[in-house]
């Protein structure tokens, strides 16, 4: 690998589908064909779900000719564990996968997991988050959207200074994005959501929505829309859409 950062993906919604095999070949090209699968985010939905992911990536990055390692990363000393930790040597993909961003955040922030994912991706793997991973990546996702959207309405103690509102809860990665994934999905599942990020979108961000099977995917300095949908730029009174191909004027994540 190249020993600068390698490329991340923020996707609406598809991971370890067969729809989603190309843009995963995209990431891992000239990197090691091995795949470090992170299902955290579904901990809280039970031994099934979780059981479901790891099967689903398992299957999918074998079937690409990818070595999967899947992590049953479910708690913070999960996350600490610095033999688990080691896993992550040698990636050319970690995989955030779809559930609750919060738990995911909480669970991986500051841990042996995590320093390890962002030394990874340091040294030139690709990072993706699907769904609650997206929104972990980047500066987190309001309460409220209930279980459909499959985030939990939970209360955190995190505030912007001087107000009411929760502030930013995910890991930051990519600290200047806000998204909604599932972006053609989300209104159906919770109506009033894109009203709901909006009063949540902390200061200085830029808020996206990435429908399903789509990717908003960024190597160097830009973001580029992957995929079979849209990626839609949200300001006040504005939506303004990038068809895959499309480069998005977006920040990209610092090293």
């Amino acid at each position: 690998m190249t020993g600068e950062p390698g490329p991340v993906a923020l996707v609406g919604s598809g991971e370890f589908l067969p729809v989603m095999a190309g843009v995963d070949a995209s990431l891992l090209r000239d990197r090691p064909a091995r795949a470090v699968i992170i299902p955290t985010a579904a901990a809280l939905e039970g031994d099934a779900r979780v059981d479901y992911w790891l099967e689903l990536g398992r299957a999918h990055y074998r079937g690409m000719g990818v070595e999967p390692v899947a992590l049953d990363v479910r708690t913070r000393a999960d996350a600490d564990d610095a033999a688990v930790a080691r896993s992550v040597e040698g990636a050319g993909l970690v995989y955030l996968s779809g559930g609750d961003p919060h738990h995911l955040a909480d669970t991986l922030r500051g841990g042996a997991l995590w320093a390890a994912v962002v030394a990874a991706w340091r040294s030139g793997a690709a990072l993706a988050g699907c769904s609650a991973g997206a929104m972990a990546l980047t500066a987190g996702a309001p309460e409220g959207l209930g279980r459909r959207g499959r985030l939990r309405g939970r209360l955190h103690g995190r505030r912007r200074a001087g107000t009411d509102r929760p502030g930013p809860d995910g890991l930051g990665l990519v600290a200047g994005l806000a998204v909604i994934p599932h972006f053609d999905q989300m209104e159906r599942w919770r109506a009033g959501a894109l009203e709901l990020f909006a009063a949540w979108q902390p200061p200085g961000t830029a808020l996206v929505g990435i429908e399903e099977h789509t990717a908003l995917v960024t190597a160097g300095a830009v973001w580029r829309v992957e995929g079979e949908g849209t990626v839609w730029l949200l300001g006040p009174g504005e939506r303004r859409p990038y068809a895959p191909g499309d480069e998005v004027p977006l920040p990209v994540p610092a090293p």
